[in-house]
């Protein structure tokens, strides 16, 4: 690759950063990370609201996610992503874009694959200790950022219920909104998020969930009346 316009000269850069059924164009370091520029294969588009195929190009825009790093640097997304007309009489929408539904979701700021490296991540150490972490690995974001991961994270269906639980609360924003966050410690996933940190709530939570038998909570943060008030046999350790 001659770094001086940025184009890959062979197949080998496509094989090593795969963008599914996109085709890379530059590849340009910036900095400490890349930018690689990239565009759909496809020659069409479906629309998502009646599923009718289109050729007909609307307009062009670009999109900048982040995705996960490559070769010790950080990496950002240059997509060129079309609009096209929606011609079935039926369909309500004039227009619609192009989806890259492997690589990204819709209005995301980076990869499918990116968000889901810092959900593990989160999972495994939080937001502030994550947050340093995923620095040091190339992907430079806040503990709050971690944590809206986290937010946005689709719980898979419990089988049976919990018996060992931790309870903690985070800052949506800080000083202001909060949430609490129930996780089995056996599963070592989380399974329930709550508006605020209200005692009241825990308790709530708690009595809906007798099976429940040890409780793990930071004793500076959770306070010990929304235990006791949904689990009276646990004060938690």
């Amino acid at each position: 690759m001659n770094p001086g316009c940025g184009r890959p000269g062979s197949k080998g850069m496509t094989q090593l950063v795969l963008l599914p059924k996109c085709a890379i164009d530059t590849v340009i370091p910036e900095g400490d990370g890349l930018v690689i520029g990239a565009h759909r294969r496809s020659r069409s588009g479906r629309c998502p609201f009646c599923g009718v195929r289109s050729a007909s190009v609307h307009s062009r825009y670009m999109r900048h996610p982040s995705d996960l790093p490559c070769l010790g640097r950080s990496v950002r997304l240059h997509l060129r992503v079309r609009r096209f007309y929606c011609h079935e009489s039926q369909c309500g929408r004039r227009t619609f874009a192009e989806r890259m539904p492997k690589l990204l979701a819709p209005r995301a700021r980076r990869t499918r694959r990116a968000a889901k490296a810092l959900m593990r991540i989160g999972l495994a150490l939080g937001g502030e200790a994550g947050s340093r972490l995923a620095g040091h690995l190339g992907m430079a974001v806040s503990g709050d950022t971690i944590l809206r991961v986290l937010h946005d994270l689709r719980v898979p269906r419990r089988i049976g219920d919990p018996t060992v639980v931790g309870i903690d609360d985070w800052a949506i924003r800080k000083g202001s909104t909060y949430g609490t966050i129930m996780v089995d410690l056996e599963r070592r996933r989380p399974i329930d998020l709550i508006e605020g940190r209200r005692s009241g709530a825990v308790a709530d939570w708690l009595r809906k969930r007798p099976g429940i038998e040890v409780i793990a909570r930071p004793l500076h943060r959770i306070r010990p009346s929304g235990v006791r008030g949904g689990a009276p046999g646990h004060a938690g350790c």
